[in-house]
């Protein structure tokens, strides 16, 4: 593939893309990262560095890599630690189903046959639309959408990485906003109200997880206009035109052939017969979940769990049909053919999920992370601040802690007990203590390298649009993205509460009276 021209971004987002460009590959950055914590767990260690676990009352000590039980430990662990990294096997099996569309031909043909009537102007505020309200498939709707949107963003002569930036950052975002209710929802809901009882140990008040539901349905809209606002008229401009390698096809506004239109409708006929069998699962199996009252739940059921699973089948029955339609498949040797190429292409992200593994699993098993998470919660009730700028040193905390632990949930269970009781003590209502933390990981999500997400976009970019991509160029396009977002969003957090609009069903801003 010839290379992609690379222009430096100006002003301090060139700085910053110039430094970030001389780091090495990701997965020489995460072994230096590996040693970085090993040595630094010896130090910390031998400062007998330890802090008490405010989510379970046990003190939390510094592990020392260096000694018997941590050499044991990575010599028991090592092969697990690259097995079980989360993002591996979701991106492989995703990878497989998603790939045998592209190689049919079916994401071509639904792309021209999309752009016919699809204004150019309105493609990044669609994208970062469906990205923002993904999460409702867990981390599928990164791997899924990203490459998708480099393509619709290539078909319209837009650049495709800047398509894959509007994706990623919608689905970061989106673990505060979405039109629907979520997984998110209830596990943060849970780890709130497991805060308040251990506040509150005799009492009976609790949050729904539709508590902040009024607000996150609002704020999709507010996201996904901000997030192709600041993506059209910043980070487009950083990456200029899209020079097309010579060997990239040109994907044009074109009338698409009888066979290409049969294919498409016996690829959504085999979808629709697929969803009526998992909503019939629903329902007769049932894959939902039972309630005590006897009703069902798609929130923790089964089918919600095995989404993956769920999503898998889904565009592989309709690759598979596509495929056989227009002849590119003619028998099953063809679709094995068609699978193996594209997995013959993730070298280099299984090269990274080895050491990021490796280093997300020592980084947990120090401790490391999670004492910086107490210090953090710890500084805040030390300092006596309350009102906005307690907020806003709340936000900076975890804003800060988002780059050495970015699950979202992880952070929530250790500084959940913490700041639940603390902002309950100034009379704040739980709804709105979990809603102004969601605001303040959510933005920051885009821009933490911990993500092993955004590493997933440097190597689907490298692999299919420009091999001369570096991480610098990524994070010079999403910081601006981060950023602007996180001051729109906090406004108009402000903005609402001074309106007095409810946070969601039956959650005001204050307890009621008389709680404590």
């Amino acid at each position: 593939m010839s290379n992609a021209i690379q222009e430096t971004s100006p002003g301090i987002l060139g700085k910053i893309e110039r430094v970030c460009d001389k780091l090495p590959p990701p997965g020489v950055i995460f072994f230096i990262l590996f040693v970085a914590t090993a040595v630094l767990s010896a130090l910390l260690s031998g400062l007998g560095v330890s802090l008490i676990n405010p989510a379970s009352g046990e003190t939390v000590s510094v592990q020392n890599f260096f000694t018997a039980d941590g050499i044991n430990w990575f010599l028991e662990t090592m092969v697990e630690n690259f097995s079980s990294f989360y993002p591996l096997g979701m991106v492989l099996i995703l990878t497989m189903a998603v790939g045998l569309c592209d190689e049919a031909g079916l994401f071509s043909a639904a792309i021209r046959s999309a752009l016919r009537n699809t204004p150019q102007v309105i493609v990044p505020l669609v994208v970062a639309f469906v990205g923002c309200n993904g999460n409702i498939a867990s981390d599928c709707c990164n791997i899924v959408l990203m490459p998708l949107a480099a393509a619709v963003y290539y078909s319209v002569g837009k650049h495709p990485v800047v398509g894959m930036l509007v994706a990623y950052a919608g689905c970061e975002a989106g673990f505060a906003c979405n039109l629907m209710l979520s997984a998110s929802d209830s596990i943060a809901s849970g780890l709130t109200n497991t805060a308040i009882q251990s506040f509150l140990p005799d009492s009976d008040f609790l949050v729904d997880m539709s508590c902040n539901y009024y607000f996150t349905f609002t704020s999709t809209f507010l996201v996904a206009l901000t997030i192709s606002f600041v993506a059209e008229k910043i980070v487009a401009k950083q990456f200029g035109p899209y020079h097309r390698p010579a060997d990239l096809p040109v994907i044009e506004k074109q009338e698409l052939g009888g066979i290409e239109r049969k294919g498409i409708r016996n690829a959504v006929i085999a979808l629709v017969v697929y969803a009526a069998l998992v909503v019939a699962g629903y329902f007769l199996v049932p894959l939902a979940k039972v309630n005590e009252d006897g009703s069902l739940s798609f929130i923790g059921s089964p089918l919600l769990d095995g989404i993956i699973a769920v999503m898998f089948v889904a565009f592989f029955v309709m690759g598979v049909a596509y495929g056989f339609t227009v002849k590119k498949f003619r028998s099953l040797t063809d679709i094995e053919k068609a699978i193996n190429k594209q997995m013959s292409l993730m070298g280099a992200y299984l090269t990274f999920c080895f050491f990021c593994g490796q280093f997300n699993a020592l980084f947990s098993w120090t401790n490391i992370g999670t004492v910086i998470a107490i210090g953090g919660a710890d500084f805040i009730q030390n300092i006596g601040l309350t009102g906005i700028p307690l907020i806003l040193i709340f936000i900076v905390i975890v804003a800060l802690t988002n780059f050495f632990m970015p699950s979202a949930l992880a952070k929530w269970a250790i500084l959940g007990p913490v700041f639940v009781p603390m902002l309950m003590m100034l009379n704040y209502h739980p709804a709105m203590i979990q809603l102004i933390y969601r605001l303040a990981d959510s933005p920051f999500n885009i821009i933490t390298p911990m993500n092993p997400y955004v590493w997933m976009l440097l190597s689907i970019a490298n692999r299919d649009y420009d091999p001369n991509l570096k991480i610098g160029k990524v994070f010079a396009g999403l910081i601006p993205i981060s950023l602007i977002l996180a001051v729109v969003w906090i406004i108009f957090f402000f903005i609402w509460t001074t309106l007095g609009i409810p946070l969601g069903p039956g959650a005001s801003y204050t307890l009621p009276a008389g709680l404590l």
